[in-house]
């Protein structure tokens, strides 16, 4: 499990403004959004403020915003791609040309590479400050980062730009540069940009006063926007470029109804995790992809050690496989299933088995599946385990009254102490894979139904008692 670091919504079950959704952006599927803006209120202040949760930790660049009137007059913010020398490894970047000259390029000397976290970046820039390193500002989860700067081109005092060039028919791009590429791979929320307004990050979130590490989002409703500010609040499905300031909506590319998500900065839902597999990721870390040469897997973002979880997963065939594991086997066999007796994982398998580490088959009778969705219903209560296929619980097992089910280690026992999920691709000489549904589907669903405090939506009805893995039943659990 990557931990949740403080300061970037640790549990998230602070009270206060709730965000209700995210829209996903997906590398695989080019997505991003785009809109023509008008003449700029001034042209040397703005605002940027979004969260964002990072899926795929690509090897090039992840461009968050860019503005383009030519070759001359542009700009873009971005993760920089990996580097081995770490110079550009996953840090926040600035850049903005104006008249033919770049009068700003700045990176931030801090790894935003946690998949498992909300991030809430500020960025505050105004040109007519008379001190230099007062011009641009970033915050990254309220924080201001003036000591993690590096590349320190700033801007002249008064200095126009890219950002805020005057000039009508501004090309806006959220997700990707505007030549196309370089795709942003993540979650985005509470997207906003105020045009002529430099705002202290704290109109934008707050620490939370009884957890003072955890950052929170507040309602930005109030703020001035300026002529072409813009809010994105992504809660129109059918509409997720809405303004909801009011101001010309984005047109959506490569985004669906169905990348409007419930994983945000207020319940931060469960994914696979990029950094604990060694399968192809996509939509979010929600499907995965192994390759013909076999034995790949992940595991996910978050562990529980006590409590009872539901999710599902839609395998692409029969050697889509999925169960649970101590995340310490993970990672330090992280290349190959390699059972090994100081491991726990147990495993549904597309020919009917579930296997348990070296301790070989505890079941060969459980039903053959290929592309029918299984359920997962993990009792950290009674340590049991159960799969259903298609709605039906297998080995006559009742999650909800504790009947029959997989045994297996209590969580006390282990060297983590809390079992992860995991899903793996079994097959050596076939692709395996599939999608994980922890409450935010990549599928559609048919039915949708959710868990008994209302999170998650799920084909079949969840057991009575157990909960969706995400931040808000963590924290009412215990987890």
């Amino acid at each position: 499990m990557i931990p949740i670091l403080s300061g970037n919504v640790a549990s998230a079950t602070a009270g206060g403004f709730e965000v209700a959704n995210s829209c996903l952006f997906d590398r695989a599927s080019s997505g991003y959004m785009d809109k023509s803006s008008g003449t700029s209120s001034n042209n040397d202040i703005y605002t940027i403020s979004f969260w964002m949760k990072r899926a795929g930790l690509e090897i090039s660049d992840n461009i968050l915003f860019s503005i383009y009137k030519d070759g001359n007059n542009r700009a873009k913010i971005g993760i920089g791609p990996h580097d081995s020398g770490s110079a550009r490894d996953h840090k926040l970047e600035l850049y903005d040309w104006y008249g033919g000259s770049q009068i700003l390029n700045q990176v931030v000397d801090v790894h935003l590479m946690d998949p498992a976290s909300w991030y809430h970046i500020c960025i505050r820039v105004d040109t007519t400050q008379s001190t230099a390193n007062d011009r641009v500002r970033v915050y990254i989860n309220g924080v201001d980062q003036a000591s993690n700067i590096t590349r320190t081109t700033t801007p002249n005092q008064n200095q126009n730009l890219g950002f805020q060039e005057t000039t009508a028919s501004n090309q806006w791009r959220i997700g990707s540069h505007n030549g196309g590429g370089d795709y942003y791979d993540g979650y985005l929320a509470e997207v906003v940009y105020c045009d002529g307004q430099s705002y202290a990050p704290t109109e934008f979130g707050e620490f939370d006063e009884d957890s003072p590490t955890i950052w929170k989002p507040k309602d930005v409703s109030g703020l001035t926007f300026g002529t072409n500010g813009f809010y994105l609040d992504f809660e129109d499905s059918s509409n997720l470029g809405n303004d909801a300031n009011g101001g010309t909506d984005f047109n959506e590319n490569g985004i669906a109804a169905i990348d409007q998500k419930t994983d945000t900065p207020t319940n931060n839902f469960c994914t696979l995790n990029p950094l604990a597999g060694n399968v192809t990721f996509s939509e979010g870390n929600t499907t995965w992809a192994g390759t013909t040469s076999g034995y790949e897997h992940s595991s996910s973002t978050l562990g529980v050690s006590s409590g009872k979880w539901y999710w599902e997963v839609k395998p692409t065939n029969a050697c889509g496989c999925m169960g649970i594991t101590d995340a310490t086997w993970q990672f330090n066999r992280r290349g190959s299933i390699a059972y090994a007796s100081s491991s726990q994982l147990y495993v549904y398998e597309g020919n009917g088995y579930v296997s348990h580490d070296s301790y070989g088959d505890i079941s060969t009778s459980y039903s053959t599946y290929t592309t029918e969705i299984i359920g997962v219903a993990l009792d950290l209560d009674n340590n049991k385990l159960h799969f259903s296929k298609g709605g039906v619980w297998e080995a006559s097992s009742n999650p909800a009254t504790n009947t029959n089910g997989i045994s297996i280690q209590a969580p006390s026992t282990l060297t983590t102490g809390f079992y992860t999920p995991l899903v793996a691709d079994l097959c050596s000489a076939t692709t395996g894979g599939g999608n994980a549904n922890f409450g935010c589907p990549a599928f559609s669903i048919s039915s949708g139904n959710s868990d008994g405090n209302g999170y998650g939506n799920f084909e079949y009805a969840v057991p009575s008692g157990y909960l969706a893995l995400c931040t808000k039943n963590l924290g009412s659990d215990g987890g």
